[in-house]
C-alpha cells in the first residue's frame, strides 16, 4: 500500500514547525525588547537629575557598547558589512534615536518620549513600508493600531497638558521616532545578521563621537558619583546597545517589522507605569485607559492570522 503523498510532504517537510519556531522567538525578542526599552527611557530621564550633559550620557553609552564590542569581535570576529550600510544602521539606532531621547528629556517628561519615540513607532514604521516597501494592510494590523492608538491618544491626553515647554521635547522625539523606524525598514530590507548588526553598533559610534565630545562638546562628567556613571553606562551601553540591539534585529528577521513593532508599542504604557513611582510622573485615569487600551491593541495585533 502506498503512502498518502500530501502526509509524507507533511511529515518531511520542515517549514511549518519552523515558522512556528521562528514566531514564537521573534515574540520573545520583541517583549525583551520592550522591557529593555522601557528602562532606557527612565534611565535617559533619570540622567537629566543627575550631573550630567546629553553629550555625557551618549559618551558613557559610546564608551560601554565599544568594550563589549571588543569582546563580540573576539568570538564572532569583525562584522562583514559594506561601509554604506554600516553608516545607514548607525544613523538611526546609534546616533538619531539615542540622542533624541538623551535631549528631549531635558525638556520633556517619560511618558512623552515613550508616546512619541516608541507608541507612534508601530505607525511610522507601517507608513513608511507602505511608501517604500510597497506593504499592505489588512483588517487585523489596522485594528491593531487603531486600538493602539486610541491607548497611545489617552496616555497622551493624561500627561501631555502639565508641562509647559515640553513641545521642544516633542518635536525633538520625533526625530528620534523616524530615526529608529528607518532602521527598522534597513534591518528588514537588507536582512542584516543580529550579530552583524549589534557589533557595529558597539563598536563604530565610538569612534566617531568620542574624541568630538571630548574636544568640542559641554561635559559635568566629573561632577557625577561613581555609581551614576557606572549605572548609565552599564545601561546604556550594554542592555539599550547590544541587548536590545541584538533582540530586535532578530525579532524584526523573525516576524517583520509590523509585528515587531506592534509588541514594542507596550513600551509607553510599561514605561509611563514605572515612572509613576520611580520618577514621581503619575497618571489619571485616562493614562490608565490608555495603558489598557495599547495592551490590548498589541494582543491583537500578534495574534496568529487564519
Amino acid at each position: 500500500m502506498s503512502a498518502n503523498p500530501a502526509l509524507v510532504a507533511q511529515a518531511t517537510s520542515p517549514t511549518g514547525s519552523t515558522a512556528r519556531r521562528e514566531r514564537a522567538i521573534g515574540l520573545l525578542c520583541a517583549f525583551g525588547v520592550t522591557i529593555v526599552w522601557s528602562g532606557f527611557l527612565l534611565a535617559s530621564r533619570l540622567s537629566t537629575k543627575q550631573p550630567f550633559t546629553p553629550w555625557d550620557v551618549a559618551a558613557l553609552r559610546y564608551s560601554g557598547a565599544f568594550m563589549v564590542g571588543l569582546v563580540l569581535v573576539a568570538a564572532f570576529g569583525w562584522p562583514r558589512m559594506p561601509l554604506g550600510r554600516a553608516l545607514g544602521l548607525m544613523a538611526g539606532a546609534a546616533f538619531g534615536f539615542p540622542l533624541a531621547s538623551y535631549i528631549g528629556f531635558g525638556f520633556a517628561p517619560t511618558a512623552h518620549g515613550a508616546v512619541i519615540m516608541t507608541g507612534m513607532l508601530p505607525f511610522v514604521t507601517s507608513g513608511l513600508a507602505t511608501l517604500f516597501m510597497g506593504d499592505r494592510w489588512d483588517r487585523q494590523k489596522v485594528l491593531s493600531l487603531l486600538v493602539v492608538g486610541a491607548g497611545i491618544g489617552l496616555l497622551a491626553l493624561d500627561t501631555f497638558g502639565s508641562h509647559p515647554g515640553a513641545w521642544r521635547g516633542d518635536l525633538i522625539f520625533v526625530v528620534g521616532c523616524l530615526s529608529w523606524a528607518g532602521f527598522t525598514l534597513l534591518i528588514r530590507h537588507w536582512r542584516v545578521p543580529a550579530i552583524a548588526a549589534t557589533t557595529v553598533l558597539a563598536l563604530y559610534p565610538a569612534v566617531l563621537y568620542l574624541p568630538v565630545w571630548w574636544l568640542f562638546l559641554p561635559s559635568r562628567l566629573p561632577e557625577a558619583p561613581l555609581g551614576a556613571i557606572a549605572f548609565q553606562m552599564v545601561y546604556h551601553g550594554f542592555l539599550a546597545v547590544v541587548v536590545a540591539g541584538f533582540l530586535f534585529t532578530r525579532a524584526v528577521n523573525a516576524m517583520g517589522s509590523a509585528g515587531t513593532t506592534t509588541v514594542t508599542s507596550l513600551t509607553p504604557a510599561l514605561a509611563a507605569l514605572v515612572a509613576w513611582p520611580l520618577l514621581g510622573e503619575p497618571l489619571g485615569w485616562a493614562g490608565l485607559v490608555g495603558v489598557a487600551l495599547v495592551s490590548v491593541g498589541m494582543v491583537v495585533g500578534v495574534a496568529r492570522r487564519r
